[in-house]
């Protein structure tokens, strides 16, 4: 049986195991579950929304992790962006307009890239570690929006710790007034099919695979592995600025402390779910974001708390890495 067949039976198993271990009843959870991810309308745009930013950060975190760079700053590359972009929309004040709503989300991806090439340069300069660079720099970033809503971007009355919203005119057209589906989604099947690309279509990307795989050979070929590794990590960090930046522009509005809820972390978990493949980090993002949408109905509806899809998303992993572990040593025993 193909790997990728067994996947999505592993996920319906650990589901159901993670109910039995809360002591939570399977069939109504499940229906729950269901019906607050992919019942209605309502129910498959909020998957849609949750599943946006974790998509974009899956994907910057395959574009760095394939070349090598374990890139785990994509929380604070995230978050830069977002102030960097808030930033820029205070400058503009009360003008608006879809040429402003571009030149913010530009300016939020532009400021991830940035601030991953603070780890690029650390790591290829001076040969400090992208983990532990990139760990570091997540807190710095924390703190700088923390500064900024109560200080120097904080909104006129000074009573929020949030920035001024936006004008209704500078954020994405809404599809859907009733459950808040904006058009920033279709930036995620264009940003897919790029990075499926580049990838796997491009001479760039052949290198960047290459470096990931084998570096030695990639010098022997001299390939400039330093440089392909840095700008792997800039784009990767300019994802995740895009989806800080998607978020702001289509959800919130405004930039306030704990504006994301650790999308640039779980990010990692939906690429590694999804194999390290731009397709296959849809599927997964998807999944995380159902799993978000369904536990709020379960949650106000069943006996379960939101702790529920934290441990669902440890699972998933843990029995994806079982999962993939079973299939690589069915194929050695195979190939022998």
């Amino acid at each position: 049986m193909k790997f990728w067949v067994l996947v999505p039976i592993g996920l319906a198993l650990i589901l159901i195991v993670t109910l039995i271990l809360f002591g939570i009843p399977i069939g109504e959870s499940v229906r729950l579950l269901y019906e607050g991810a992919l019942g209605d309308k309502f129910g498959l745009h909020r998957t849609f929304l949750k599943s946006v930013p974790l998509i974009l950060v899956g994907l910057g975190i395959v574009v760095a992790w394939r070349a090598g760079m374990f890139n785990i700053g994509g929380e604070g590359q995230l978050l830069a962006g977002v102030s960097a972009g808030a930033a820029s929309a205070h400058l503009f004040g009360n003008a608006s307009g879809p040429v402003i709503t571009w030149i913010i989300l530009a300016v939020c991806m532009a400021a991830g890239g940035l601030y991953a090439g603070v780890a690029a340069w650390l790591y290829v300069a001076r040969g400090v570690n992208v983990v532990i660079s990139t760990i570091l720099l997540n807190f710095l970033t924390l703190h700088l929006v923390n500064y900024l809503v109560r200080g120097p971007l904080q909104e006129p009355t000074h009573s929020i710790p949030q920035t001024m919203s936006l004008p209704a005119e500078s954020m994405f057209h809404v599809i859907d007034r009733q459950t808040g589906l904006h058009a920033g989604i279709f930036i995620v099947p264009v940003a897919v099919l790029l990075i499926w690309l580049w990838i796997h279509r491009s001479p760039s990307g052949f290198r960047l695979r290459l470096v990931g795989q084998n570096a030695m050979a990639a010098r022997a070929a001299r390939v400039p592995v330093p440089r392909v590794q840095a700008m792997a990590l800039i784009w990767s960090g300019m994802f995740c600025g895009l989806a800080g930046g998607v978020e702001y522009l289509g959800v919130s509005g405004f930039l306030f402390d704990k504006f994301s809820p650790g999308w640039g972390f779980l990010g990692i978990p939906v690429a590694l779910l999804g194999g390290l493949n731009p397709m296959g980090v849809v599927c997964s993002g998807l999944y995380f974001g159902a799993l978000f949408a369904g536990s709020k109905n379960l949650e106000a509806f069943g006996a379960a708390t939101s702790s529920l899809v934290l441990v669902m998303q440890g699972a998933a992993v843990l029995g994806f890495v079982v999962l993939h572990e079973v299939a690589r040593r069915r194929a050695s025993a195979a190939t022998a």
